[in-house]
């Protein structure tokens, strides 16, 4: 039975998209993620760098809740790629804040910013509206996540901020890896064009750009 439509082969080709297949090199994060395995390696995995802290334990809640993608290899290099420029972004949106809680700071509400920028990555959410992947983040959103960080409803806001930069940075990174490919296109293209102008008998036709050449030529 050929199983790639099935929800674990969803599961495990969204896991190579972001890590490799498991024949490839591991990334020192997946490396941690295995070793431990389950959500001991989602936790080893988001304790990778300073700028990510607790969310490591809020993330394992998530694991425990929901399962999938929350649960395996992709989860841990999705919250290493947070970075002290986001930290540092969503703490400044947090103390200008009109809606800043008087009785927590910024560190008190961290891991929800930093939980929506990680869900942002989970493929399963690239369709969804933030309503509905809220829904499945506050199933992991413990009592004890409560006491330490605040109720869903107030939290959800920050995550919600964080779910919004998150779309946008793998946005980017999805352009720019297109614009790359685009670019090693067109260099191809000026290879192919110049080897048949040395071949044609076109008059017309030269090494360097010329009228019979292809429209994806790039010359720099």
């Amino acid at each position: 039975m050929d199983n790639r439509d099935t929800t674990d082969g969803r599961i495990e080709r969204a896991k190579d998209s972001a890590l490799g297949k498991h024949d490839s090199h591991p990334s020192h994060v997946d490396e941690a993620g295995e070793a431990v395995g389950g959500i001991g390696g989602v936790l080893a995995g988001a304790a990778i760098g300073s700028a990510i802290g607790p969310v490591g334990t809020v993330i394992g809640g998530i694991a425990g809740a929901v399962g999938g993608w929350w649960s395996g290899r992709a989860v841990t290099e999705a919250a290493s790629h947070i970075s002290k420029d986001d930290d540092e972004y969503y703490r400044g949106h947090y103390e200008s804040s009109p809606a800043k809680l008087a009785d927590r700071s910024y560190d008190d509400v961290r891991p929800a910013y930093l939980l929506g920028q990680v869900a942002a990555q989970n493929p399963d959410y690239e369709n969804r509206p933030w309503k509905e992947v809220s829904s499945d983040l506050q199933r992991g959103w413990t009592d004890e996540h409560v006491r330490k960080h605040g109720d869903w409803n107030t939290a959800s806001n920050y995550a919600s901020e964080g779910f919004t930069r998150g779309r946008s940075l793998v946005g980017a990174a999805a352009a720019g890896t297109a614009n790359a490919a685009k670019t090693v296109g067109n260099k191809t293209a000026n290879v192919v064009d110049d080897m048949k102008d040395r071949v044609d008998g076109n008059p017309a036709s030269k090494p360097g750009k010329d009228a019979t050449d292809s429209d994806r030529r790039l010359d720099t």
